[in-house]
């Protein structure tokens, strides 16, 4: 690498609006020294570099133009694991990802060793190996108690030697001084993780050393501003609290596996209806997915033998599986559009959604939700060419 550090020099001092005289009075040198670093006749003296990093308010590094380099090689490694990492969804099973992702682990180890306190690569990190453990071992829970609750089987969770570096990587993460963005991701990621491991008081003292949803900023927001302003962050207030209700009607079902099919149905009914009360015009954006594996889960109640409702049949079932399908097609054509701004009444005000950072939908997709449908109903989706592409 060619050091054109005069030229850093002149270049910081310009910047700042410094002369040459000032810079060489805050040294202790003369101003002819600066000159002749800035012209590359001669360069400072090693015991100075320090004294004129201080002096411009940047790092060594970034004095001698190591930063750009740096930034561009952590950018480069964030954008190789997220390429192998986003194409496999949220949906984790023993033996359900590619050899990729376990490639990824290992190029993150050693992106984490070159760079052991950029949180982003310890992050992406943690995540790669929440997601390897669960290739390698998956988790085990049981039904206790009269109310038939699952638990989790922490004495088998907790020996996922990929899960144990996650956490080791995720509490390094919460020690140093990561910023909002990347403790929060943090924080929402190890306590369910500590849960699976059997860790529940550590969770719960993480978690109840955060803000209450009162006085987060999704409801702070509107209460602080006016006008357009407010109106976009009540938009906004709508999404956050759409998305945490999603979540915690899953997880809820997740842990009731009592619960009866039609209350299930029920449910999920009712959560379409409120997502399309809230799009009424039908352009739910980054929501389309959201939709999709609604009506997917809908789908697989009405496919559950144990439901008696004479309005259910292939017709009935496999409207459902259309409007799954047709989220999903939105979803995909919003990936693929140059901007995408939503319109309904409740959402309007939002600003243009960046269509460039939503992630793909997992390769496998269809293929990962055909396996737990009798053959049947798969059958019958196959017969219709419109749904072609889900099997090939």
């Amino acid at each position: 690498m060619q050091l054109n550090l005069g030229t850093k020099i002149r270049a910081l001092r310009q910047r700042d609006g410094r002369t040459q005289d000032a810079l060489a009075e805050a040294l202790g040198i003369t101003a002819q020294a600066v000159s002749r670093w800035e012209s590359g006749g001669s360069y400072p003296d090693i015991e100075m570099i320090p004294a004129i990093a201080n002096y411009f308010h940047i790092s060594i590094d970034e004095l001698f133009g190591y930063h750009d380099d740096r930034e561009k090689t952590i950018k480069d490694i964030l954008d190789a694991a997220t390429n192998v990492l986003s194409r496999q969804g949220f949906i984790m099973t023993r033996g359900s990802l590619p050899d990729d992702v376990g490639e990824c682990v290992k190029m993150l180890r050693v992106a984490a060793e070159e760079f052991p306190n950029e949180p982003k690569i310890l992050l992406k990190l943690a995540q790669a190996l929440q997601m390897w453990g669960w290739n390698k071992y998956g988790a085990k829970g049981h039904i206790t108690g009269p109310e038939g609750l699952i638990e989790e089987d922490v004495e088998y969770n907790a020996q996922n030697v990929y899960w144990q570096e996650a956490l080791r990587v995720y509490e390094k993460i919460l020690r140093s001084e990561p910023t909002p963005e990347i403790r929060v991701a943090a924080i929402r990621q190890i306590i369910p993780l500590y849960c699976k491991m059997g860790e529940y008081e550590r969770a719960k003292v993480l978690a109840c050393q955060q803000n209450p949803l009162a006085i987060c900023k999704e409801i702070l927001l509107p209460l602080a501003t006016a006008g357009q302003e407010k109106a976009r962050y009540l938009s906004e207030q709508i999404l956050a609290l759409l998305y945490a209700l999603r979540f915690a009607l899953s997880e809820s079902n997740a842990l009731h596996p009592n619960l009866s099919t039609e209350s299930r149905r029920q449910v999920l009914e009712s959560q379409i209806h409120l997502y399309e009360t809230i799009f009424s015009d039908g352009r739910c954006g980054v929501c389309h997915m959201d939709l999709a594996q609604l009506y997917l889960e809908l789908f697989d109640c009405m496919n559950d033998d144990r439901i008696n409702d004479d309005r259910i049949n292939d017709t009935s079932r496999l409207i459902c599986f259309d409007r799954a399908f047709e989220h999903y097609k939105a979803y995909e054509r919003i990936r693929n559009a140059a901007e995408y701004h939503y319109s309904a009444p409740l959402v309007r005000d939002l600003p243009p959604l960046d269509v460039s950072g939503l992630p793909p939908v997992e390769k496998d997709f269809w293929k990962k939700r055909f396996k737990i449908h009798p053959s049947p109903i798969i059958e019958t989706v196959r017969s219709h060419s419109k749904y072609a592409e889900c099997f090939e």
